[in-house]
């Protein structure tokens, strides 16, 4: 990725390891899977929910080939294994719903109001028409991660809903990348026309370059794992995300908003119009997104809820790495949902997942959900608390509480932990509220896992030792949590010595099995991803990266100045900087409207301080002029300074150019293939 070494892989298998050598599931797995079967509800409606509407299905095979690179952008033809019932090696309930997450395609929500594409990206894309008829224009919802996805998908709609379909406004329901990455894919040329407006809530710039740009070298690193993107799809694979397949691949973008919902705008009964869509917002901050937004269509009495009410426990924190969500904060609006439009809405819909329609036979399908989801975010913020009012830390609420939901809640599949999990969103609320330190003065100040690996080692007689025990853990294993004995031993023995084969491979199997048991998408690929990094050795090879890059050009060129300079300072060796104070001018030409023109940056005390002020030549370093181009490319280490006044988009004013290559030297270039489960 940009800002990183160049993402491409291969992998080289552990000595004496087969590649890729999973397992079978154990006789303890079998067991624990046969008794999630023995205890999910009967009935599920899901499933008819999942197909309603249906007016064309995805080919079992559909494909979005990239223009260059042996990685396609997108493909449903490696799950033509999810058939049948569960094997031994899945969850019984996770394969329900990645059955259903295989019924794709075109789908009528709202008879000439609302269509929707599922099953061409983890998200859907949807599109709003005039009720009426008389007007060709839309508005698109949510336009996927991948540029090349949302072509496929516009021309999927265009094919069945008439190709003279022009698109009058784009609205981003929140700030991560699966609902705005994909944009430039409507446009031909990539370029939004005039008169087009893109919606968005307030906040949504800044939250979407801080939590996916910021911290987007490791967000997108650890997205391998949380999405199992480098795993085989197979029945000991990869089998789902949970909250959908899993992420595209293709090229990302970002458009600034036009139009931005604020409070004044987000009120009930308040109507905006676009085109010939009527629509009225209710701003969700801190909810599954930090900005985020539901809308509701009056004219046809629909609801869209983003991302907020899914058929899934959502995360309260992502494992990719993400801001904890606000569970009290996501129940309050949940049931602002329902006070505002319950009594006036008949169909709901959300950026995954299918919708939900009243009924004569289920007349208040849409506020039972809503209700029960809100009730379910009420219930895990709560409980958390009062664990933890009682002297109980983080891991102890989430073996307290982890079954021990009411009945009334955790009977309904919509309820179920496909995505989140009721353990790691306890963990959740306890982190937002108390954070990491559990006041066990022995965990203030622990060892790093190196040399906490290497003394426990030592204390237990050695590498070979601690394999024996904990084989030994494994092998007459009587429940998971021996299971997770086993791993807590084998890691400690991995991070002593990341070399010794056997401990590699042990552990890579015992994460294996506990994979095998996970009802949650993530979780499955977090252990499966770990294992498969134990087993061989990702390093720079030679095929493309198969996920999405974060920070591209177009997210750049969105990014006001303020955002790029903030990046430019995490990429600062802060400690070798301290021996090297700058004060630096710049005047920055082609920037965007609202973006200063002159900035002066200092690097001071170790870190890089920027401010929006005329440039004093007299007092500074050295001042330049640089095209808005030329510092992104600089911001994320795609050209040296010499190379930007080769090309034109760097000229010096006052001083020489080596301010500037000393500046340029202290700014780290990210590696990517760090490790998650080795040192």
């Amino acid at each position: 990725m940009p800002g990183a070494r160049p993402a491409r892989w291969r992998e080289k298998p552990v000595t004496g390891s087969p590649r890729g050598a999973s397992q079978p599931a154990t006789s303890l797995t079998r067991e624990l899977n046969a008794a999630t079967a023995a205890l999910l509800p009967r009935e599920d409606a899901e499933g008819r929910l999942a197909e309603r509407g249906q007016l064309v299905a995805l080919p079992p095979d559909f494909t979005v080939e990239r223009d260059s690179g042996r990685v396609p952008v997108w493909s449903l033809r490696p799950y033509d294994f999810l058939t049948g019932d569960a094997p031994d090696t899945v969850n019984p309930s996770l394969w329900r719903n990645a059955k259903l997450n295989m019924v794709t395609g075109l789908f009528e929500v709202v008879p000439d109001a609302v269509y929707q594409v599922r099953g061409m990206d983890l998200s859907n894309i949807s599109f709003l028409e005039d009720p009426t008829g008389a007007s060709r224009e839309i508005v698109v919802v949510d336009p996927l991660i991948s540029a090349e996805c949302a072509t496929a998908a516009l021309k999927l709609y265009r094919e069945h809903r008439g190709r003279d379909r022009t698109i009058r406004a784009v609205i981003f329901t929140h700030s991560h990348l699966d609902h705005y990455g994909g944009v430039l894919g409507l446009f031909d040329g990539g370029e939004l026309p005039g008169g087009v407006d893109v919606i968005a809530p307030e906040g949504f710039l800044e939250h979407s370059v801080s939590e996916n740009v910021y911290a987007g070298n490791a967000m997108q690193r650890r997205a391998l794992f949380m999405y199992g993107t480098l795993l085989e799809r197979s029945a000991q694979g990869q089998v789902d995300a949970g909250l959908g397949k899993t992420m595209s691949s293709g090229s990302s973008g970002m458009l600034p908003p036009t139009f931005t919902v604020t409070p004044r705008v987000a009120r009930p009964g308040h109507v905006v119009t676009f085109g010939p869509v009527n629509l009225e917002f209710q701003l969700t901050p801190g909810t599954e997104a930090p900005a985020e937004m539901n809308f509701y269509l009056p004219d046809v009495e629909a609801l869209c809820v983003a991302e907020n009410a899914t058929p899934t426990l959502h995360n309260l924190y992502s494992l990719r790495g993400a801001q904890v969500r606000d569970a009290k904060a996501w129940s309050r609006y949940l049931n602002e949902s329902v006070e505002w439009y319950g009594s006036r809405t008949r169909t709901l819909f959300a950026s995954h997942f299918w919708p939900r329609w009243n009924t004569e036979d289920t007349p208040d399908a849409v506020t039972s959900f809503l209700t029960s989801q809100a009730d379910l975010y009420r219930f895990l913020h709560d409980q958390a608390l009062r664990l933890a009012n009682r002297g109980r830390t983080m891991t102890e609420i989430a073996e307290d509480l982890d079954s021990r939901m009411p009945p009334s809640l955790a009977r309904e599949w919509f309820n179920r932990g496909y995505y989140g999990t009721v353990n790691h969103d306890l963990k959740a609320v306890y982190q937002r509220y108390l954070g990491w330190y559990d006041g066990n003065a022995a965990h203030l100040h622990p060892l790093p896992p190196e040399e906490a690996g290497r003394r426990y080692v030592e204390a237990l007689g050695g590498v070979a030792k601690v394999v024996e025990l904990a084989r030994q853990a494994y092998g007459d294993a009587k429940s998971a949590e021996d299971y997770r004995w086993a791993a807590e031993l084998l890691s400690h023995a991995v991070f002593a010595d990341p070399a010794h084969d056997a401990a590699r491979a042990l552990e890579a199997d015992v994460l294996e099995q506990l994979g095998y048991q996970a009802e949650s998408g993530p979780w499955r690929n977090f252990y499966l991803a770990a294992a498969h990094e134990l087993r061989t050795r990702p390093v720079d090879g030679e095929h493309d990266l198969p996920s999405p890059q974060i920070i591209t050009q177009p997210v750049l060129e969105a990014m006001p100045l303020d955002m790029l300079f903030d990046y430019l300072g995490i990429r600062l060796d802060g400690p070798e900087a301290a021996r090297h104070p700058l004060a630096l001018g710049f005047t920055v030409t082609g920037g965007l409207p609202d973006d200063p023109t002159q900035y002066v940056v200092q690097v001071r005390n170790g870190v890089l301080v920027h401010t929006a002020a005329l440039v004093d030549a007299g007092r500074l370093d050295a001042a330049y002029t640089v095209t808005r181009s030329g510092l992104n490319r600089f911001a994320i280490g795609a050209a040296t300074p010499q190379q930007l006044v080769d090309d034109g988009d760097l000229t010096v004013d006052n001083g020489t150019l080596a301010p500037l290559d000393t500046l340029n030297g202290l700014l780290e270039t990210f590696e990517y293939w760090f490790g998650l489960t080795t040192p």
